[in-house]
């Protein structure tokens, strides 16, 4: 099953109020393995950037200055996100931000049943603990090291390592677990043809029965006799 495991950077908290998605990162995985393919832009969000906005993400008014639209760039973006799932770390933000923009340039909203949160999913295998990016990370021994600011493309990266965790480990990718098609599945021309044994017989033969009864006639008072049983 193909998936996308995205993250955004945006101007604050809330596109309703004015704010705006300036980078996105998307990573495709295929049955829980990164297939290496990925998706990362930049956007100028027509407005300036709250300093402590640039706090969390680096990215200043000089950097995205010169960077295109959202509207102008959203084609490949919907071409890469395809049909698939889009996975995220609190969810609900990403996909109002991407909701918002698609809706400013009139493309169609990503519907919510394409939503895996993985914050959600973090609080039902780890209830009590903490569930940020950078907690899970520790949890699971991901390297962050790289992460000075909240980056789209590596928390994406990172993320992606997070959710093969969450969701069972490393055995998802080793076929251990198979959700694929019939059709999907590869053919094995080289594989062995399967051994046809005949079915074990299990009766007792006649000698054998005239044995055990030979053996029953030779026991004095049997337990199950009705005099012992009585």
């Amino acid at each position: 099953m193909r998936e996308i495991v995205f993250d955004t950077e945006t101007t604050g908290f809330s596109f309703a109020d004015g704010d705006r998605l300036v980078e996105i990162g998307c990573v495709e995985m295929f049955n829980r393995v990164e297939t290496g393919r990925s998706f990362h832009a930049y956007f100028h969000p027509e407005r300036t950037m709250p300093a402590e906005a640039q706090r969390v993400h680096g990215l200043s008014d000089a950097f995205l200055a010169d960077k295109p639209l959202f509207a102008h760039g959203v084609d490949a973006l919907i071409e890469f996100l395809g049909d698939a799932p889009l996975v995220a770390h609190n969810a609900t933000f990403d996909f109002g931000f991407l909701n918002g923009e698609l809706g400013r340039c009139g493309r169609p909203l990503i519907g919510m049943h394409r939503m895996v949160d993985t914050i959600v999913i973090a609080r039902t295998r780890h209830p009590g603990a903490k569930h940020s990016l950078d907690a899970l990370c520790s949890r699971y021994g991901i390297d962050r090291s790289a992460r000075t600011f909240h980056g789209a493309l590596l928390d994406a990266q990172l993320l992606a390592q997070v959710y093969v965790e969450l969701t069972g480990g490393r055995q998802i990718g080793l076929g251990l677990v198979s959700d694929t098609r019939v059709e999907d599945r590869p053919i094995l021309v080289n594989a062995a043809p399967a051994v046809v044994r005949p079915a074990r017989v299990f009766a007792a033969s006649e000698a054998e029965l005239a044995r055990h009864a030979a053996f029953l006639s030779s026991v004095s008072n049997p337990l199950w006799g009705s005099e012992a049983i009585g």
